[in-house]
């Protein structure tokens, strides 16, 4: 199985660009990993909230073939512990499938046609985080997942 995880806009911090690449090697000796970036929408001042995610939501469909199982990031999804997404995960795995997308929307979420596609949701907090730093704290709990899934010394209960 194939995971990646798209995200709409770059980082420009440098530090956090380099934590996502340390736990992306750190994840490429589990599992084949992507991260993909859709860059920024352009002249985003001359459209609505809906018009802004109904551009980004093109984008994120574009990325996407129909066999793909794809999770979208939301405040609103199902949260877990990380010992049950080690398990989530491991349920994906045994299914078969060949690619698991997660997405990080834009600003103002996904626009219905990204909520229609999906195949489901995961809420990382009840707390709000900077888009930017979700891109981290995602991709260190993928690797979790997988030392959790592998019971190596990782993680501790």
């Amino acid at each position: 199985m194939n995971i990646k995880l798209i995200a709409i806009g770059k980082t420009d911090n440098k530090n956090l660009i380099a934590l996502i690449s340390d736990y992306s090697k750190r994840l490429s000796f589990y599992i084949k990993f992507e991260f993909e970036v859709i860059p920024d929408l352009k002249k985003v001042k001359n459209l609505s909230e809906a018009q802004q995610k109904e551009k980004e939501g093109e984008l994120i469909l574009a990325k996407t073939q129909t066999s793909d199982v794809l999770i979208l990031l939301d405040e609103n999804g199902k949260q877990m512990d990380s010992e049950a997404f080690s398990g989530y995960l491991q349920k994906h795995m045994n299914s078969g499938i060949k690619t698991l997308i997660f997405v990080i929307g834009g600003p103002y979420g996904f626009s219905d046609a990204v909520y229609n596609r999906a195949n489901g949701k995961l809420g990382l907090s009840k707390m709000t985080f900077s888009h930017q730093m979700v891109r981290l704290f995602f991709i260190e709990q993928l690797y979790r997942g997988f030392t959790i899934l592998r019971n190596e010394p990782y993680h501790h209960k």
